[in-house]
């Protein structure tokens, strides 16, 4: 409410090296062990999670030129994306046993970054792929790789 819909006026690429940047940044705090900037690594993988959102809805938003939106109507697809997003998440999660709950943070970090230079592939290729799955599935997993970076950190905080 307080932006508006000013995201419609950002590209692809450029959603994309938003969320380059917040998960470049937790990744140099993993690695430094320490931050000069207070503000904690959670906001940085909620931002990454409401960007990931905002490509979804580019994506399908792209034949429209319209900048400004109802806010129902982007509440609407909001709520669309998050929720097919989750119903993936609930798939993959059974395929995969939860194998994230024993992943490091770290390392899920790096799957987001990997998932990012995958995305900027297939945009330099105006989105054409071979083989692969598309641009909005690569979405959905950062997404959900973030979430799971949420839950971990606060089932760690419970711990303590």
């Amino acid at each position: 409410m307080d932006y508006g819909t000013a995201w419609r006026i950002l590209r692809l690429p450029s959603i994309t090296d938003q969320i380059f940047i917040k998960a470049q940044r937790i990744r140099s705090i993993q690695e430094k062990g320490e931050q000069l900037v207070e503000e904690n690594i959670s906001s940085e993988f909620v931002a990454i999670v409401n960007y990931c959102v905002i490509a979804l809805m580019q994506v399908e938003l792209s034949s429209d030129a319209t900048l400004e939106i109802e806010p129902d109507r982007v509440f609407t697809m909001f709520d669309k994306y998050v929720k097919n997003t989750q119903e993936l998440m609930l798939k993959k999660n059974h395929d995969y046993g939860e194998a994230w709950r024993d992943m490091r943070i770290s390392s899920i970090t790096d799957l987001i970054l990997m998932k990012l230079y995958r995305v900027k592939q297939i945009e330099n290729h105006q989105g054409k792929t071979r083989i692969s799955e598309g641009i909005e599935a690569n979405y959905q997993d950062m997404m959900n790789y973030a979430i799971f970076c949420l839950i971990k950190m606060e089932y760690h905080k419970e711990e303590n």
